[in-house]
């Protein structure tokens, strides 16, 4: 510890660990653990589920929009991806019940 002090005050770059990581721990890190569900995360998870339950969709883009991405930034690609096809899914089911309600059926 005394050597990083020592370091410091000459200007030289001092190397933060973070607390989980040992000496001999070479692929230690915040974001080595994998992802939760399957490794996917849960935003890619809920974007191929949405095919079949757009539901899935709505629930990504609910913790999209909640800042759910803070606690590991690898869940912000599929998040986002998850919200715009919820937003296309929403249009387009919009445009078809309107033509439906319009179309004089």
């Amino acid at each position: 510890m005394n050597e990083n002090v020592e370091e410091q005050k000459k200007g030289k770059y001092v190397l933060i660990r973070d607390g989980g990581d040992e000496e001999g721990n070479e692929l230690g890190g915040l974001f080595y653990k994998p992802l939760p569900c399957f490794g996917l995360g849960i935003g890619w998870l809920s974007f191929l589920l949405g095919f079949f339950f757009p539901f899935a969709w709505y629930f990504a883009t609910f913790l999209y929009l909640t800042n759910y991405y803070r606690r590991d930034p690898r869940e912000r690609s599929g998040l986002a991806a998850s919200a715009i096809a919820a937003l296309i899914f929403t249009v387009a089911l919009l445009i078809t019940v309107l033509v439906l309600v319009f179309s004089g059926r």
